[in-house]
């Protein structure tokens, strides 16, 4: 990758200025705090946006509404113009993002162009999610930060190289191998309790089958006996049938004295029930002549027309103070709700800005007495409701009592209209006594005939009675052998069952020994032979990266510092520096040896990386910011063999040392005066 031009619109210091950059060595030189830095930035969001935790603000001018940066690039040959833009609305935040091909312009969200701009750079795609690590190592990075990694912890360090350099999968492959090897672990445990019982089964299904043998071999002789007993109870049988005629006439004759004496109870009934109804007619005839009053019966009517009218509005006037009760409900739940999301509240939804407790203790406060007047209203609804409701039961209670008087009344009033019909009834009913007495005399005498008949066949049950007796006795016999031939036809099915299913466990059982046995080699081959190739090729990975990282780390730190120094990494990648023969500490080294000490790992780190991710397109272009902080005037020397041992097709270095200046073949001069900075390029 290439950088061809940067063009910037209110981004910090800068209002509209536009930097070409050409290949080779470039340095943008200016007083501390004249944009040099802002630059760097710049190219950094148009490449992949704002980063996590960086916020808006931090890039948009003051005052300024709407920011961008333009990016022109250069990647195997082929242009590409990157555009991003801020926008400030209740926060500032990317707002539209572009990119230009041969011309053709396209629109892409935040993190589309992020991607596709990766994919461009191809960089590997877990580093996707890694912000813009990869970048920051291999291209530009602020010595600040490599001071950063030499001196934290070696683990931390360590941890830090391996997620750059994209081998960290090894540590992730062992610990899924670790859980791997632990969930087989209790597969295992699982399958060999399953098989626990696999040679008492077998030897369980072995005595079955010898005992379904002998069970199955009583069955001939059972079936041999059932015959014999079925012969006998069909002899008997047909006895039964013939005697069972003769039972059937006298069932005839007694039937017939049952239905002529039911003739004559219902006779009876009828007889009792027309005297009775006679006497009530009669009675009835006198009472309602004494008892209705029209008077009393149209003043009852308008009492209940009354009372009706009434129950009718205190039914509206509970309904009222039900719909006021319910509004005054749903608008405390309201407040209630509102209250919970103040209380915590603490970014204001609208502007964005921290909620100070104060503001929403006068919110709370308000929305506390708002509800009190709520609860003090309700209540005083709900008691005026309970009292309206009191009435309202005492006056369904008068209206029940009133509707039960009408009804009597409704009936007597009936009554008066049907007494000439009831007088008519009575005369009928007295003729019809008359008629039931003659029938029940001609019944009485045809059962008296019946009876003596049935009494001459009763003879015939006693001789019924025997051989039932002697039917009874052979059919419990033919049912204890058909018992006997059930449960012996049970327990032959349940044998078959028993073996079939002892077949189907050992057959599980013998399946689960072969995955038990094939959990263990897979659980063998992890833990041995696979986490030791895993370690071994980490091993060898870190080795060769650390020796190649250690050779560079040396060969730049020899060019910047004195001869009777030598340095090298650890096996944790912390530099050991020496001389004549002892370890120096770092924190004892001068404000030039540490920044050497900086650039070199720096420049190694960006060395190595771009050799093992040799597909990487960022290969030729390194960016430098204030490089020589702290430089003593032989080590600023020394710089000039450094930046021409750099095999790069693009160099940027950002310093305010003018002796760099002599060092590079272009040079752009940023000013910066009432606060905008302005661009001047030789």
């Amino acid at each position: 990758m290439i950088i061809k031009r940067i063009k910037i619109s209110n981004i910090r210091s800068y209002e509209n200025a536009e930097l070409v950059l050409p290949s080779g060595s470039t340095l943008l030189s200016g007083d501390i705090g004249s944009g040099k830095t802002s630059i760097l930035l710049a190219i950094e969001f148009a490449l992949f946006g704002l980063q996590p935790g960086q916020k808006g603000a931090s890039l948009l001018k003051n005052g300024k509404d709407e920011g961008s940066v333009e990016i022109e690039i250069e990647i195997d040959n082929q242009d590409f113009i990157i555009t991003r833009t801020l926008k400030r609305k209740k926060s500032i935040g990317q707002e539209s993002s572009f990119i230009t091909i041969n011309g053709k312009t396209e629109e892409k969200s935040v993190n589309e162009l992020k991607n596709y701009v990766l994919n461009l750079l191809n960089y590997p795609p877990e580093f996707a999610k890694k912000t813009n690590l990869l970048y920051r190592f291999t291209v530009y990075a602020p010595q600040e930060e490599m001071k950063q990694i030499i001196l934290e912890n070696p683990e931390v360090r360590l941890n830090t190289l391996r997620h750059i350099f994209g081998i960290d999968k090894y540590k992730r492959i062992k610990e899924n191998s670790t859980i791997l090897i632990s969930r087989l672990k209790e597969i295992s445990k699982l399958k060999q309790g399953e098989i626990s019982e696999l040679e008492t089964k077998k030897d369980l299904m072995k005595n079955r089958m010898e005992e379904l043998v002998l069970t199955t071999n009583k069955i001939p002789e059972i079936e041999k006996k059932l015959k014999e007993i079925l012969d006998l109870r069909g002899i008997k049988e047909k006895e039964i049938k013939e005697i069972d005629e003769k039972i059937d006439e006298k069932k005839k004759l007694e039937n017939e004295v049952d239905k002529a004496s039911i003739m004559l109870f219902t006779k009876k009934e009828q007889l009792v029930k027309t005297e009775k109804e006679i006497a009530n007619l009669k009675m009835r005839v006198e009472e309602t002549k004494k008892s209705f009053s029209q008077e009393e019966f149209d003043e009852l009517n308008e009492l209940i027309k009354s009372k009706r009218q009434e129950q009718e509005g205190i039914n509206k006037e509970v309904i009222q103070f039900s719909t006021k009760i319910t509004s005054l409900v749903s608008k405390k739940s309201d407040l209630e709700s509102l209250k919970n999301k103040i209380s915590g509240l603490k970014c204001c939804p609208t502007c964005l800005q921290d909620v100070g407790d104060m503001h929403k203790n006068n919110i709370l406060s308000q929305t506390e007495g708002e509800i009190g007047l709520i609860n003090t209203e309700k209540i005083n609804l709900d008691n005026e409701r309970q009292q309206k409701e009191i009435t309202l039961k005492q006056l369904n209670s008068e209206l029940l009592e009133l509707d039960r008087k009408k009804g009597l009344m409704d009936v007597l009033k009936i009554r008066m209209l049907t007494i000439e019909d009831d007088r008519k009834r009575v005369d009928d009913l007295e003729k019809q006594k008359s008629a039931l007495d003659i029938d029940m005399k001609m019944l009485s005498e045809q059962i008296n005939r019946l009876k003596e008949s049935v009494s001459e066949m009763k003879k015939f049950d006693m001789v019924m009675k025997s051989k039932e007796s002697e039917l009874a006795e052979i059919i419990r016999k033919e049912r204890e052998i058909e018992i006997n031939k059930a449960e012996v036809v049970k327990e032959i099915e349940f044998g078959k069952r028993e073996i079939s299913n002892l077949e189907l466990e050992i057959e599980r059982k013998e399946k689960s020994k072969q995955e038990l046995m094939y959990l263990m080699e897979i659980e063998s081959w992890v833990s041995n032979q696979f986490l030791e190739m895993i370690s071994f090729i980490e091993r060898n990975v870190m080795l060769k990266l650390r020796d190649e990282f250690s050779k560079l780390f040396s060969t730049w730190f020899s060019i910047l510092v004195p001869d009777n120094f030598e340095v090298r990494l650890d096996e944790e990648f912390t530099p050991i520096i020496e001389q004549q023969d002892f370890q120096l500490d770092y924190d004892y080294l001068s404000g030039g040896e540490r920044t050497a000490i900086a650039l070199a790992y720096r420049l190694a780190l960006n060395q190595t990386i771009n050799s093992l991710l040799s597909e990487i397109k960022t290969k030729g272009i390194v960016i430098l910011d204030e490089p020589t902080d702290g430089f003593s005037q032989q080590q600023l020397d020394k710089m000039r063999d450094v930046l021409q041992e750099l095999n790069v097709k693009q160099l940027l270095i950002v310093s305010h040392d003018q002796k760099i200046e002599s060092f590079v073949e272009n040079i752009v001069r940023l000013k910066k005066e009432n606060g905008l900075t302005t661009i001047s390029q030789a």
